[in-house]
């Protein structure tokens, strides 16, 4: 016997408006410093990516999420193609050809990945009866298969952070999958080999890797996170300024746009990959704390969502987009105290930015559309979960 459907989240909703909140405060100080004649530019525009994220999230609310199997395949060849196009025809800044007509496909390669891979994981485990360890070994393969060519395209541009993302993305999908541990022990095994390779062939063969295997301004963030202190002006100045500013904030921080570091102009895209901070130095430990608790709130939702979803299709969908944003928190966070490289990742739903924020916006809608037509069951079924 079916029960009504779950309705709106509005509590997803509202963490999200906190988010908005606390990225205008942030944005607000920290861009101001740019445009001094008017200091709201930056703003209004993040309000109006908001009010355009808004629109796409209702867009999105409209189709039964049941429906994107259908849209999987068309969407993730449109991403790829997109992909190829910016390989041939793109547009290059900063020494990265990522993008072509004033969009950046890798952001929108991220949804249509969880989808394409959320279709094939409810394919291939709804009716799974050979859980021997060949039948692994053949879903983790198709899984890769369709998550590779994406990740390599976009690492060839190069958008190491954007990669990172998609192997995120592609990890959280394996994990989900229900593949045995020590399959995915040994994976975490030859991840490690590859990176003690890297070191090797770094220390060995300098020429032939720094030549062969890494673009120069890849080795220059990575310097610039292990040996910040050996070139403060160079390589090492934007973590330096960073971890500065943050660090001056101690407990209670030095007071909206009172910021030193904040309001002196010395830290490059403040408002955008290093808006964290803005909030770790102008609002202290405290700051950047409430913004750790409202993420927590907010995974700690979607990962009910997930829980409680009884649709294998709408789960995998809901996982694929908590690994998507958990992954761009951490990385944003942990490169600005110094703890990851610099990738240029923004974080989600606080940084200025468009595409970003839209991604971000859309996968947001997704887990909504999720929670609003999970229906229950008095008496569940094997069908009930199909």
């Amino acid at each position: 016997m079916e029960r009504k459907q779950h309705g709106l989240d509005y509590t997803l909703l509202f963490l999200v408006f906190l988010l908005m909140c606390i990225s205008l405060l942030a944005i607000y100080s920290g861009a101001g410093q740019y445009f001094n004649e008017d200091p709201t530019y930056f703003v209004v525009r993040q309000v109006i990516w908001y009010g355009i994220g808004a629109i796409i999230i209702a867009g999105v609310m409209l189709v039964d999420f049941d429906h994107f199997k259908f849209l999987t395949i068309p969407f993730y060849g449109f991403g790829m193609i997109m992909l190829l196009a910016v390989e041939f025809f793109g547009t290059e800044r900063n020494g990265a050809q990522r993008w072509i007509f004033g969009i950046q496909p890798s952001e929108f390669m991220k949804i249509f990945l969880i989808l394409a891979l959320a279709h094939l994981l409810y394919r291939l485990t709804s009716e799974r009866n050979d859980f021997s360890v060949k039948a692994d070994l053949i879903l983790l393969g198709k899984v890769l298969a369709v998550g590779l060519p994406p990740f390599l395209l976009i690492l060839k541009q190069p958008d190491l952070g954007t990669a990172l993302v998609i192997a995120a993305v592609i990890a959280t999908m394996v994990l989900m999958s229900g593949i045995r541990w020590r399959i995915l022990f040994t994976l975490a095994g030859l991840g490690v080999g590859f990176l003690a390779v890297m070191v090797y062939l770094h220390q060995a063969h300098f020429e032939f890797f720094s030549e062969y295997l890494i673009e120069p301004h890849q080795l220059a963030r990575i310097y610039g996170w292990l040996m910040p202190d050996d070139d403060t002006s160079g390589i090492g100045y934007q973590l330096n300024q960073a971890i500065l500013g943050i660090g001056s904030g101690q407990l209670f921080g030095s007071g909206f746009m009172e910021g030193l570091q904040t309001q002196s102009d010395v830290i490059p895209e403040i408002h955008t990959d290093f808006i964290f901070t803005v909030i770790g130095e102008e609002f202290g430990f405290l700051g950047a704390m409430v913004l750790l608790i409202v993420y927590f709130l907010l995974f700690y939702r979607m990962i009910m969502i997930a829980l409680t979803c009884n649709n294998l299709f709408g789960t995998y969908l809901v996982s694929g987009v908590i690994g998507l944003l958990v992954f761009q928190v951490f990385q944003n966070i942990a490169m600005t105290i110094g703890l990851m490289p610099i990738t240029g990742l923004a974080l989600p739903f606080i940084s200025y930015g468009g595409s970003a924020l839209l991604t971000n916006m859309l996968a947001v809608g997704i887990v909504l559309n999720v929670h609003y037509r999970t229906r229950e069951y008095m008496f569940k079924s094997k069908e009930a979960y199909s």
